[in-house]
């Protein structure tokens, strides 16, 4: 009812990566069960939502809206609008694309802050320094930081500028700096970390060896692909690093470990591919699959102190991967977290090597 009210402008949105649904080629995973029940008319994902808000607003004097997506897919607006075109045509909705092509916006964003799960003493500390009995706290890091394209339908919108907001032509260069510079790290630190038998971030990016896997990463591979495009990536990854050390959020690897199976083609693999074409080996990126394949493989046998979450894994075939002659292979093999690379010898060769690293990380 909200998101068809006339007096509504903008749609914001925050599902996490793995709640678009994408594959590696950014097309629907229609075998995702919430996704094929959307298809079937109802509304578990952002798109059967999304479509009945929009069907609706198609009877409004003025239904024009943005829709504004808020997570760490790259290019994420344009990624919402094709998946949600795609959508729309599986469903037989073309009344509703036209309609959209003139009446609603998908603006690229970037937002950038640390927020955990609450802690279970959280209620009890705000009402204690508050009187407040909030029900449903949230905490977040004091950084803050969020960049939107300047893409509103009709220019309607808040003055977010009024609070802190960057709106720019192109989130581009800030998404790419945010993803491969805080996104992957934060991942890797979590996989590592947990082997290294840490259960917080904090902890874990002050062990040095696992902080060390972060850093080489970024300095060998990521700022070198990425260039000078107008932002300080040393700089950028010192503070990112010293912001993982906050003693205060206690963030839990569990928390950041998760989706690693959207993280890895989405995140990573651009960097392993861009250094591959350059003609560089990127022996420090390779070592972050690496470690996320040691970290499921003590998943597999049952060996990780959580419930691993992944909002897109398909845990029988997990299993027979780890179940097979060669697991290796079979990983490094995959498409869909690889894209051009599976297949390639030297890929192969250099993940064995750096698997056979990442098990030394196994307290």
């Amino acid at each position: 009812e909200e998101g068809a009210a006339e007096a509504t402008k903008v749609i914001a949105f925050t599902v996490t990566e793995a709640g678009y649904y994408l594959d590696s080629a950014y097309r629907l995973d229609q075998s995702n069960p919430s996704l094929q029940a959307d298809l079937q008319g109802g509304h578990e994902t952002i798109y059967g939502i999304i479509a009945k808000i929009l069907k609706k607003r198609m009877q409004l004097a003025d239904g024009k809206v943005t829709l504004l997506c808020c997570d760490n897919v790259r290019h994420n607006g344009e990624r919402f609008h094709d998946g949600l075109v795609e959508f729309l045509t599986l469903t037989g909705q073309q009344d509703v694309i036209a309609w959209l092509k003139d009446n609603a916006t998908t603006p690229n964003t970037m937002v950038d802050r640390i927020v955990p799960r609450p802690a279970e003493d959280l209620p009890a500390r705000i009402q204690e320094k508050t009187g407040i009995a909030d029900k449903a706290p949230v905490m977040g890091e004091t950084f803050i930081q969020w960049v939107i394209e300047d893409n509103f339908k009709d220019n309607v919108r808040p003055a977010l500028e009024d609070v802190g907001v960057e709106l720019v032509d192109s989130v581009i260069p800030y998404e790419e700096a945010k993803i491969r510079v805080l996104n992957v790290p934060h991942a890797v630190i979590a996989w590592a970390g947990t082997l290294q038998g840490e259960s917080f971030i904090h902890n874990s990016t002050l062990n040095e060896r696992v902080r060390q896997v972060a850093y080489d990463y970024v300095t060998q591979d990521v700022i070198p692909s990425l260039g000078d495009n107008g932002i300080d990536l040393p700089a950028y990854r010192d503070v990112v690093l010293e912001r993982f050390t906050n003693p205060h959020i206690k963030d839990t690897n569990q928390r950041v470990a998760a989706d690693g199976f959207s993280k890895i083609p989405a995140q990573i693999q651009p960097t392993l591919i861009e250094r591959y074409r350059s003609g560089v080996r990127p022996e420090a990126t390779a070592l972050l699959p690496a470690l996320f394949f040691v970290f499921m493989e003590q998943w597999h046998q049952g060996k990780l102190p959580f419930a691993y979450q992944d909002g897109i894994i398909d845990e029988a075939a997990v299993h027979a991967m780890y179940q097979s002659a060669d697991p290796v292979k079979v990983f490094a093999q995959d498409k869909a977290l690889f894209g051009e690379l599976a297949g390639n010898a030297d890929f192969e060769a250099l993940l064995r090597e750096k698997v056979a690293q990442a098990r030394t990380f196994i307290a």
